[in-house]
């Protein structure tokens, strides 16, 4: 019989090592609104074109840059006219970038079953298959 390995010990890592991923990934984001604020999406070609835009299909993440400089000017209905899909996902977007950074703040280590994210993986699917075909709708308010 073999011996076996010793057991890997990790050093704990420290708190700041922990939060690189969720404080990058939210500067990140921080930054790319600025630019989106000061770089309004809503003059054409400011961005460069959406390539289903221009062959006449809406995607579902068509109107998201202009939601999101909408938003940075406060204009929640002009933000929910972009891209409803965006505004609504918003909050649970920042609800998840926030306990996932307040875990690491604290050390925490979150078990997720992968039936869980199975679900949550599928509906949302589902929801933006829905919302791409209602929005390509001939007359849809949901065009962006």
């Amino acid at each position: 019989m073999a011996p076996h390995a010793p057991a890997r010990v990790t050093p704990p890592r420290s708190r700041w090592q922990r939060l690189a991923a969720p404080v990058a990934t939210i500067g990140t984001i921080g930054a790319l609104t600025v630019a989106l604020h000061l770089r309004d999406p809503h003059s054409a070609g400011t961005w460069g074109f959406c390539p289903s835009a221009a062959m006449g299909f809406y995607c579902p993440g068509c109107g998201g840059l202009r939601a999101v400089n909408d938003l940075s000017n406060l204009q929640l209905a002009d933000a929910a006219s972009s891209n409803l899909a965006f505004v609504v996902a918003l909050p649970f977007i920042l609800a998840g970038l926030a306990v996932w950074t307040l875990d690491r703040w604290r050390g925490h280590t979150r078990r997720v079953s992968m039936a869980l994210v199975t679900r949550v993986s599928l509906t949302a699917l589902a929801l933006v298959a829905v919302f791409t075909v209602v929005r390509n709708l001939s007359g849809s308010w949901l065009a962006p």
